[in-house]
């Protein structure tokens, strides 16, 4: 059990420095600009603005809080972000963990 919980914390840790490496960088602001393009090429935007509208259709524009709907709709979201666009983005993360060694 200890085990576990330090490879827990060890992966925090390692998260963390590769984020700050990014910010620093400014690799991440990069990367969050390329996911923005290929989930507009790809029709995710679209996609996603329609099951919100879907969303707030079914529950009731006065029954729906911001915060609800982005609970309900953020699985899917993260469900319809194709696997070509996280190859892409994981590649590049790669490539440039890879570049500051």
């Amino acid at each position: 059990m200890a085990d576990m919980q330090e490879r827990k914390v060890k992966d925090a840790q390692m998260r963390a420095t590769i984020n700050q490496k990014l910010v620093e960088t400014g690799e991440r602001e990069r990367l969050k600009e390329l996911l923005r393009t290929r989930l507009v090429e790809c029709g995710w935007r679209d996609q996603l603005k329609q099951h919100c509208k879907e969303v707030v259709k079914q529950k009731g524009l006065e029954h729906i809080t911001v915060d609800d709907l982005v609970t309900e709709i953020t699985p899917k979201g993260r469900a319809l972000v194709p696997d070509n666009v996280k190859k892409e983005l994981l590649q590049r993360i790669r490539t440039f963990l890879a570049q500051q060694s």
